[in-house]
């Protein structure tokens, strides 16, 4: 019996792998899903501005209004609309834990942030979308240590090769803080941003 995965289809169909669980279904099936998924479809300007919006909003699992929000605060701000918003994004604080190492995955990110585990500055948070600020600290709710996720993450289990250099990570005290703004070199997300930028300003 074939089994729905709506990820790895949505992988495939954005071109990058949006969890571990997809890098291999990815990499065998690395073209569109469909019966024309091999074939190579018309590439208009407007198709190119749009997969990059959305591989965006998959890499930090947004609703479209959520997305339409960042770009428009990254657009009243001075400097490269592109680089505010993937800075933005970045902030969050469910992309933050990920990227710290407290999770596997966005998808776990966000569930571990609504569940209350986390606390910022030492008060409870359990909005994903909580925008950091340098010097904020982040860090594993006193009763949730002891379960078995965060038991892993203590362990390194969900630390990358490399952990951004604006991201102060300590595992084993399942604490982090962000240091600095996240500049894009090191924001690890697949994405011309200023496609994205061309897309919303159309």
């Amino acid at each position: 019996m074939n089994r729905s995965r709506p990820k790895a289809k949505r992988s495939r169909a954005l071109g990058i792998a949006l969890t571990p669980k997809c890098v291999a279904y990815f990499e065998r099936r690395p073209f569109p899903p469909g019966q024309h998924g091999r074939r190579r479809r018309g590439e208009s300007d407007y198709r190119l501005r749009l997969l990059e919006k959305q591989r965006l909003r998959a890499q930090y699992n947004l609703r479209e209004a959520q997305m339409k929000r960042a770009f428009a605060e990254a657009a009243r701000r001075e400097g490269k609309t592109g680089d505010i918003l993937v800075s933005l994004l970045e902030r969050r604080l469910d992309a933050f834990v990920l990227r710290a190492g407290f999770a596997r995955t966005i998808y776990q990110s966000r569930q571990q942030v609504s569940h209350r585990h986390f606390l910022v500055n030492g008060r409870r948070v359990d909005k994903p979308s909580y925008r950091l600020r340098p010097g904020d600290v982040v860090e594993v709710a006193g009763r949730s240590r002891t379960k078995p996720p965060f038991q892993l993450a203590a362990a390194g289990a969900w630390a990358g090769e490399k952990t951004p250099s604006y991201v102060d990570s300590a595992l084993p005290e399942l604490r982090a803080t962000l240091v600095a703004e996240p500049a894009r070199a090191e924001v690890p997300v697949i994405c011309d941003e200023q496609l994205v930028v061309e897309f919303y300003s159309r």
